[in-house]
Order: C-alpha cells, then sequence, then structure tokens
C-alpha cells in the first residue's frame, strides 16, 4: 500500500523492472580490488567531559567509545549515506570480513555489498553497535573510568532512544548531517521508527522490517524468562562476574534458547527438524538425555555458540531497553508521535512471524496514513517466521523491494535539489 498521492499499491513489476535499470545513473564507485576488500572497525569517542549524553532517564553519561563500520564511500554532495541499525544481538559488521581466515563474513553481507539490495557500489552505508552492547560499543562489559572495573550492573539504564541518541552523534562526527536512509529490523527496526520521530528533518526514508512501534505482551514475557535465567545462573553474580573463571554460562545460553524459538515459526521447525531423533532411530525412554531430537540439540547448540560471543549484562539491558520502547507514549498516540517527521517510509513484515506479526505493522501504517506521510508496505510470504529478513534464502524477495524503492527515492531527493 502506497499513501497518499500513490495509487499504484506495491511496487508492481513493471516499476521495479525500470526503477532497476534507472540504477545505472546513481552515482557508482569502483569496486575494491581483493586487497583492499578487508571491512575495518572503526571507533570514535563521543561525549567526552564537559558534554556528557543526557540519557532518558536523566542521568549524564560519558564518554562513550562507539565502534562501526562503514561501506562505499560518500558523494562529495554528502547525500548518499544510509544507516543500518542491527537488531538485538547483532554488531557492526553487517558485511565482509575483517580478515582474510573469517569464517564468515558480516550477518546481512547477503544482502549489503557491491550489487546487492543496499548496493555499497552507490551508497555510503555506515552500522554501527549500539550502546549497551558487547562489540566495541561502551556496555556493561566496558571499563568504568571512575572504578578501572567493568561497569556490570553499575551501567545506567538505557532506552532506543539513548542508543539514537549515540548514532546520531556519531553521523555528526562522520560529518553527515543528513541520510538517504535509515534501515533496520526488530530492535534495529525499532531504532528506525525512533529516529524519525527524534530527528524529522534528517531522514530521507524509513525502512522498517519484522518491527513495531512497540513490543507486545508475549514478547515482553519471553524477554523476562531469559533474563530470569541469568538471574538465577550462580555465575551470574548479580552481575559482577568480570574477572572470574567462569562465567554464566548456563543462564545466558537457556536464555538465547527461550529467545530462538520466538526468532522462528511453527513451519520451518517442522521443515528442519520435525520429531527426527539425533542420534538413534528409537526413542531412549532416558531422563538424563537432554539432546534426543534435533530441535533439542539445535537449541543447545545455538545457547552454546551465543555465550561464545555475547556478554550477559549487555543482554539483560538490551532486552529490557526493547521492553521500554512505545514509541506513542510520550506523544499520546502513534499519529501525533509521526506527524512531524518529514520521511517517506516502507514497511515490510512476514506471514510466519509471531513476534511482530502483521498487526503491528499494519497498525504503523495506519498511522501513517492518518499522518499523511508516505508509505509502502507488504507481507512477504516466508516460512522462517522472525527472522526472515536475516535468511539468505530470504534475501531476494527483499532486495526486489528495497533496491528500487532506493534508487527512486534518491533520484527523486536529486530532482527536488535541481530545481
Amino acid at each position: 500500500m502506497d499513501s497518499p498521492g500513490n495509487d499504484s499499491g506495491e511496487l508492481s513489476i513493471d516499476l521495479q523492472t525500470a526503477l532497476l535499470m534507472s540504477l545505472d545513473t546513481l552515482p557508482s564507485q569502483p569496486l575494491p580490488s581483493p586487497e583492499e576488500g578487508l571491512v575495518e572497525r572503526q571507533f570514535a569517542t563521543l561525549f567526552e567531559p564537559p558534554h556528557p549524553l543526557v540519557l532518558e532517564s536523566g542521568e549524564e553519561f560519558g564518554p562513550i567509545t562507539v565502534a562501526y563500520q562503514t561501506y562505499g564511500t560518500l558523494s562529495p554532495q554528502r547525500d548518499n549515506a544510509i544507516f543500518i541499525c542491527h537488531a538485538l544481538t547483532g554488531d557492526s559488521h553487517v558485511a565482509g570480513r575483517r580478515r582474510p581466515e573469517d569464517r564468515k563474513p558480516g550477518w546481512w553481507d547477503g544482502f549489503v555489498g557491491p550489487g546487492k539490495g543496499i548496493d555499497t557500489d552507490r551508497y555510503f552505508v555506515v552500522c554501527a553497535n549500539v550502546l549497551g552492547g558487547c562489540q566495541g560499543t561502551t556496555g556493561p562489559s566496558s571499563i568504568n573510568p571512575a572504578t578501572g572495573e567493568p561497569f556490570g550492573p553499575d551501567f545506567p539504564f538505557i532506552t532506543i532512544s539513548d542508543m539514537v541518541n549515540v548514532h546520531h552523534a556519531l553521523l555528526a562526527h562522520l560529518g553527515i548531517d543528513k541520510v538517504l536512509a535509515i534501515v533496520g529490523g526488530s530492535l534495529g527496526g525499532m531504532q528506525v521508527l525512533d529516529w524519525v520521530v527524534r530527528y524529522p528533518k534528517q531522514v530521507g526514508a524509513a525502512l522498517v522490517f519484522a518491527s513495531g512501534a512497540r513490543l507486545n505482551a508475549q514478547g515482553i514475557a519471553f524477554n523476562a524468562v531469559g533474563r530470569r535465567a541469568i538471574f538465577m545462573d550462580p555465575l551470574f553474580r548479580d552481575g559482577r562476574f568480570y574477572g572470574e573463571q567462569e562465567k554464566p554460562r548456563f543462564g545466558l545460553a537457556l536464555a538465547r534458547m527461550v529467545a530462538h524459538i520466538t526468532y522462528l515459526s511453527e513451519q520451518s521447525i517442522e521443515m528442519k527438524f520435525g520429531r527426527r531423533l539425533q542420534h538413534s532411530n528409537e526413542l531412549a525412554f532416558d531422563l538424563r538425555k537432554e539432546t534426543e531430537f534435533q530441535i533439542e540439540s539445535y537449541l543447545h547448540y545455538q545457547g552454546k555458540r551465543f555465550v561464545e560471543r555475547f556478554d550477559a549484562n549487555s543482554y539483560v539491558a538490551l532486552t529490557r531497553a526493547m521492553d521500554y520502547f512505545n514509541l506513542a507514549q510520550s506523544h499520546g498516540d502513534l499519529v501525533t508521535a509521526l506527524t512531524e517527521t518529514l520521511a517517506r517510509f516502507l514497511i515490510v513484515s512476514y506471514t510466519t512471524d509471531w513476534l511482530f506479526p502483521t498487526s503491528q505493522s499494519s497498525e504503523l501504517v495506519r498511522a501513517l496514513s492518518a499522518a499523511r506521510k508516505h508509505v509502502t508496505c507488504t507481507e512477504l510470504d516466508s516460512p522462517y517466521g522472525h527472522d526472515a529478513f536475516l535468511i539468505e534464502s530470504e534475501l531476494p524477495k527483499l532486495e526486489a523491494i528495497v533496491r528500487p524503492y532506493l534508487a527512486r527515492l534518491y533520484h527523486e531527493r536529486a530532482a527536488q535539489k535541481a530545481t
């Protein structure tokens, strides 16, 4: 659905074809040589004294180190920047490899890169780790300059708005005052929505995937179970486990297992695992056997891998920020919240996503239409549930929408400047 001023519905195949052809007229950068193809994680220090960040809670906090990565080249007019907001356990490493020996590329490598959905030959892409994270940006595992020890549970309470304010400051640090688009899914989509409300004149378009204006009660409940698992782990030590020989592996792994179920769908679980057994063709009738079914083994594997790369205190902080997010709360309603933004919107949901079902996207679309904003929405058919926007085999569907959408947006913005 497009509104207002567009009665064409979703992008037609003919329109998509025409827009893809128009990509040839976008500013293009030469492909890097293989030796230059590695991505470097960079760091910026922001909010140093005497100019701390004032958090939504009212607490002052700083300095803040931000880990970020960039792709492509910023145009001389500085009009081709796209900022990507990562999901709950993501990071700044959205695409490419940092070292030749890396086993895997970035988490959205199938969608971000030369000639891909977000084409780094055409756009200057920035992705940064969120405040409170554990992949280079200041978070609970960072050193508290006042004590010389990790913040741990003393890390301040943070919200989605605090994350957005930090990333807004990062773009200012990079000399970018406006972006062509802000893009994100799930927790990243929440950040996108906060961006357009907090900085209404600085975003050309908001691309929101598998997300909504708030987390529903079911989502809050699953987050609560995950945090409870972490708190009950005796190795958690009230969040003061840094420097200890053993970290809270079991609680964090269990939290990940619970959350991962919400990222899947019944259909995808049945397709991949069904009731198949892991190591035999017959039931063991043994209560001590934890991984008799393949789905059990899969969830244990997900928990184990997660503990290797994520911090328990960060998980607690970020899930609570997700719980608190409610775009309408401080404005009275969604329509009022979205009234001032100048951005266009692309809202994408998935048929089998029960963490952020299409009903939440529809609520957002109705509010945007009532606020007289230009909004395009679509529900993509996928068996993979909430994680569909990250699944490599599903990315061509997303690319078919996003690539021409960004091309049209870029040409319209260029035309406006020329008149």
